[in-house]
């Protein structure tokens, strides 16, 4: 969780330095510095959400693939408390076929 927590600010935080220098002075250097950074951390998000215990069950894998955000919108998904949500109602359902 840690690793994700990491990779998803490193994702975000380049995204954004990659876009005010594109919309400032479109320096050739820093696009070749951060550009491989941003797609090094998007790649380790999504390595690093996929073994998380419920991330496929609260949509954090798929979350996770949305490139720029996606790792801070998996991470919200397994903080938010979503994942416990979905266990009560899936309880609820299986305790309602057995009466």
């Amino acid at each position: 969780m840690r690793t994700l927590r990491i990779a998803a600010g490193v994702e975000a935080f380049s995204l954004v330095a990659l876009l005010v220098n594109l919309l400032t002075t479109h320096t050739p250097a820093v696009s070749s510095l951060v550009g491989p950074v941003h797609g090094t951390a998007y790649l380790v998000t999504i390595a690093a959400a996929w073994p998380v215990p419920g991330a496929a069950a609260s949509g954090a894998r798929r979350l996770s693939v949305i490139p720029g955000v996606g790792g801070l919108l998996a991470l919200r998904r397994l903080k938010g408390g979503h994942q416990t949500a979905w266990r009560g109602r899936a309880a609820s359902r299986i305790g309602a076929h057995k009466e």
